[in-house]
């Protein structure tokens, strides 16, 4: 393990193990801001202060990390308390073998974790790995698996399937009037669930659901589903305030693995369930070790932090010092707030640039219409605002002023720099039209990842061109899941929906006919088509303000993103957490105190 790996480990052992009395011997012992240098970050010749950095680390995240930093500890008391110990050696062991499970090395998979998660190796190891290997050998006990629990997932993972067709409407009348129509005309069943039912993710595929298996945890539409032989149709049943029916497609026979693999496929379903139990087993040990343990928390309150200046908690009388707490804000989250901060920084400068500024009535216009988007309307037919900011507080667990300076700002700031270059032209009008409003193309597809192969099934169904033989193609040879899972079925095409090669052939075959092999970015597919849908709106006029409001919106966010990256090309920066630098193209800007560069809105 590198030496920061260590002395990061060596931090929070130090916070336990630590006998002295005195707070200022204590702290020292611990890392501090000191760790990283003062000036963090200069762009355009103006500074970013390491104490500025720490203090939106701590705004944000504060209170996050310390429970972190306290679980932590009250997890070493425990392993300690039951004569746990998790080497160092046991965590680099730990790490290797779930490198090894993805077939990757631990330098490799280390690396993708830090590139694709902003998770550096002696975080993972630290904030994930350790306390994960210590939860599980204080919860053995919780999280034992029995052989029947294994013989169960055996069944329902390489056992026999059923795949169904479902209908589910919530008025009993018109469930039976459907079912009675099944009854009479069993071949009209996927019609009929495109049509009525209302569950929309099998509407929209004939009705198939993926195929159910033993003890997949839905009892009822198991027991139905096994008892039904193909096509036939099984009672109504309620679930909830829905009333469903199912229809059998087919029975899939159980494919059992061999004696040779078979207990490697028993321990990893093994580890499976022990991890799967291990988030209840951590929530009931943090609850015992909370009842057992002293916690005084300082951070937050504004008349203990006035009382004992400098302290962040305290632990079984053991304090955790703000510096220690504040180092391990920005050890954590230091590289993604300074990236923001940066971005504010550019932001700012470029509205003084283009003599734009952000009000409030722009702020305010900006909530509304994400809550519009995310479906939050009051009475009379509004945005309801108030009704998403206390959504964002409650899910999200953020303050109003952070989902406005971490979100609402930056967006509005970026459209006040490129809204005056939107143009929505009648072309834009029309294919907005076609794409939501009309007809769409209702196909089977079978998807390869090779020609050859692609080519030998394609010969295979002309040679027996029914849909069901087809769909018999797709479910043996598709290489996407959906289409595989649903014997061909995937969501209707729409035309400018974002896959022309395949809209254009879809729209051009008739009904019963399939298509060529079709290149399609690396794979190829092969299209059956069904049939056309007749559009229900026809009379574009009745919604072009919708419809421009989309483009509006759309356009916005591609020069938005085009914008931001313009003004970072543009960009003399220097990120010294990021160990990155760009000239940029622009001549630097009298430099400034770090204290006074812009960390939040203002």
């Amino acid at each position: 393990m590198s030496r920061s790996t260590v002395r990061i480990f060596a931090s929070w052992v130090l916070l336990v193990v630590c006998t002295t009395n005195s707070f200022g011997q204590e702290a020292r012992q611990l890392p501090t801001l000191e760790e990283f240098p003062k000036v963090v970050a200069v762009i355009n010749g103006s500074t970013i202060s390491r104490d500025k950095l720490a203090q939106e680390c701590m705004r944000r995240f504060g209170s996050v990390v310390l429970d972190n930093i306290l679980n932590k500890q009250l997890i070493l008391q425990a392993c300690q308390a039951k004569g746990i110990t998790i080497t160092q050696a046991d965590v680099n062991e730990e790490i290797r073998a779930t490198a090894t499970k993805f077939g990757i090395t631990t330098k490799l998979f280390l690396e993708n974790l830090e590139k694709e998660r902003d998770i550096t190796p002696e975080q993972y190891a630290s904030e994930i790995v350790w306390p994960m290997m210590a939860l599980r050998a204080l919860a053995a006990d919780r999280i034992e698996v029995t052989p029947q629990e294994i013989q169960e997932i055996i069944q329902s993972e390489y056992g026999e399937k059923v795949q169904v067709r479902l209908i589910a409407v919530a008025n009993p009348q018109k469930a039976q009037q459907l079912h009675a129509q099944a009854k009479a005309a069993p071949e009209t069943f996927g019609r009929l669930a495109t049509t009525h039912s209302e569950e929309a993710v099998s509407a929209s595929v004939d009705g198939l659901l993926p195929p159910i298996r033993r003890y997949s945890g839905d009892d009822q539409f198991e027991r139905i589903a096994f008892q039904l032989q193909p096509n036939e149709i099984s009672p109504i049943f309620q679930v909830g305030d829905q009333y469903n029916f199912l229809q059998c497609v087919r029975r899939m026979p159980p494919s059992m693995p061999n004696a040779q693999v078979l207990p490697l496929i028993e321990e990893r379903i093994s580890e499976q369930l022990r991890d799967r139990r291990l988030g209840q087993a951590a929530n009931d040990i943090f609850a015992e070790l909370q009842k057992t343990s002293e916690l005084y928390t300082v951070l937050g309150d504004q008349e203990r932090e006035q009382k004992y200046p400098g302290v962040a908690a305290y632990l079984n009388r053991q304090p955790i010092p703000l510096t220690f707490l504040a180092y391990e804000c920005v050890a954590r989250h230091g590289k993604q707030i300074l990236r923001g901060e940066i971005d504010r920084y550019l932001l700012m400068q470029e509205l003084k640039n283009s003599n734009k500024v952000v009000i409030q009535p722009d702020i305010d216009a900006e909530i509304a219409r994400v809550a519009d988007a995310a479906g939050y309307i009051d009475s009379q037919g509004k945005p309801d605002s108030q009704a998403w900011l206390q959504a964002i507080m409650e899910e999200e667990g953020a303050t109003i002023d952070l989902y406005v300076d971490d979100s609402v700002w930056p967006t509005v700031a970026l459209k006040k720099l490129v809204e005056d270059d939107i143009e929505i032209t009648e072309e834009d009008i029309q294919k907005s039209f076609e794409s939501n409003f009309g007809p769409r193309a209702e196909v089977l597809a079978i998807v390869l990842s090779n020609q050859r192969t692609a080519q030998d099934v394609f010969r295979q169904a002309r040679e027996n061109l029914t849909e069901q033989a087809f769909g018999e193609l797709a479910a043996k040879y598709s290489v996407d899941a959906v289409s595989r899972s649903n014997f061909g079925k995937i969501p209707a095409l729409r035309r400018h929906g974002g896959r022309p090669t395949l809209e254009k052939e879809a729209f051009a075959l008739e009904p019963g006919q399939i298509s060529g092999v079709i290149a399609w970015g690396e794979q190829y597919a092969i299209l059956y088509k069904q049939r056309e849908t007749t559009p229900i709106v026809q009379d574009l006029e009745a919604v072009r303000p919708e419809l421009a409001k989309e483009i509006r919106e759309k356009k916005l966010q591609i020069n938005m993103h085009r914008k931001l990256d313009e003004i970072h090309r543009a960009a003399q920066i220097e990120n010294l957490l990021d160990n990155t630098s760009q000239e940029g193209n622009v001549a630097a800007a009298p430099a400034s105190p770090a204290a006074n560069a812009p960390a939040s809105r203002r």
